[in-house]
């Protein structure tokens, strides 16, 4: 007679305070994962006019080094369907990401029970998060579609304000940018990140992207300070991080190189015509370099790079309100807006054991 087994603690339902009777949450297991791509898919279909989803993204969300940073459960209706699906990221201190994604065939009064019980769950684990880092305070942003007026007055509901609206921009890629796009100017020098013979990337390469990005937002729109540490592990929880597609930009100063700026792309995965792209994550130029042309020198080098590897586009966000006036430099390069998105705030509070406060 064999002993009984152990219930899988990832696995066990639990129950949420505010579901409707019935109603469970667990943890999501690859067995849900045709169901988390199918609730993704169908949040971002009414907005995007597409209904395509990175099932390796979801998947190394779920699963893979993207959940570990990651607190999150789905939604169990009382027949066993997954209808929701709340994941909560501890971005950085004082930074915790979230998305809810709810099944919107569901009646408005179940939707809305369900919904205010996510919400709740994402203040809980982003309080339990400041504990265990020692802080006392975290924001709490959740990007919905700026359309998407189910999820704003969920938002709403929960405490969140709108603090920003961000362009989804692409531009086409066409074969001949592999070669017949501008140099850059006088003085500018572009080059890939150095790799050692093992083809992983010199450290001091990425130390100098990390300060380059951090120095060239801080001038911007809710910037806060993600250590480097941090910043590489959550880059590389990406399916299409790739090293070589960093890069570094240099201005001539008296006759030295200094660091002046950097661009971090990713992989997108197939669009509809069987073609990758390209993703620019983040491009930044030091405020001392600024004028030189350097962020058109570093978008023409992923241009380039994207034609030469067969792609067909070039995706990235910018802020609608930007004070480098970044929107008009991609509008000029053949960037156009496929959709938009808003930042919504909650700022947390919390009393650590202590009693100390922020």
């Amino acid at each position: 007679m064999t002993s009984p087994q152990p219930a899988d603690p990832t696995s066990s339902p639990r129950s949420l305070a505010g579901l409707p009777d019935g109603w469970t949450a667990r943890l999501p297991q690859l067995d849900d994962l045709g169901a988390l791509v199918d609730l993704r898919a169908a949040d971002k279909r009414p907005w995007t006019g597409s209904a395509s989803v990175d099932r390796e993204a979801v998947e190394s969300e779920v699963a893979g080094p993207a959940s570990w940073t990651r607190r999150q459960v789905v939604l169990v209706d009382p027949e066993g369907g997954v209808r929701g699906w709340v994941v909560v990221h501890d971005r950085a201190a004082g930074r915790t990401m979230l998305h809810v994604y709810l099944d919107r065939g569901l009646d408005r009064a179940t939707q809305d029970r369900v919904a205010g019980a996510a919400y709740a769950f994402v203040a809980e684990q982003a309080t339990e998060i400041c504990r265990l880092r020692a802080t006392t305070a975290t924001r709490l942003d959740a990007s919905p579609f700026a359309e998407d007026e189910v999820q704003r007055r969920w938002l709403g509901d929960a405490g969140y304000e709108l603090r920003r609206t961000w362009l989804q921009m692409s531009r086409p890629v066409l074969p001949s940018e592999a070669e017949e796009l501008p140099a850059p100017r006088e003085g500018v020098t572009i080059r890939r990140v150095d790799s050692h013979e093992n083809d992983l990337p010199v450290a001091g390469d990425l130390q100098i992207v990390h300060e380059m990005l951090e120095s060239s937002f801080e001038d911007h729109f809710n910037s806060y300070r993600e250590s480097f540490p941090e910043f590489v592990q959550r880059l590389r929880e990406d399916p299409g991080h790739r090293w070589d597609h960093w890069w570094l930009a240099f201005v001539e100063v008296d006759g030295r190189q200094l660091a002046a700026g950097a661009v971090v792309s990713t992989v997108l995965p197939e669009g509809p015509a069987g073609h990758e792209g390209s993703y620019v994550d983040y491009i930044g130029v030091h405020r001392d370099a600024r004028g030189r042309g350097v962020a058109k020198a570093l978008l023409h080098t992923v241009i380039a790079d994207a034609a030469r590897r067969g792609r067909d586009r070039v995706g990235l966000e910018v802020d609608d309100d930007s004070p480098t006036g970044a929107d008009g430099l991609y509008t000029s390069m053949g960037w156009t807006t496929d959709y938009v998105t808003e930042s919504w705030f909650r700022d947390l509070e919390i009393e650590q054991p202590d009693g100390a406060t922020s």
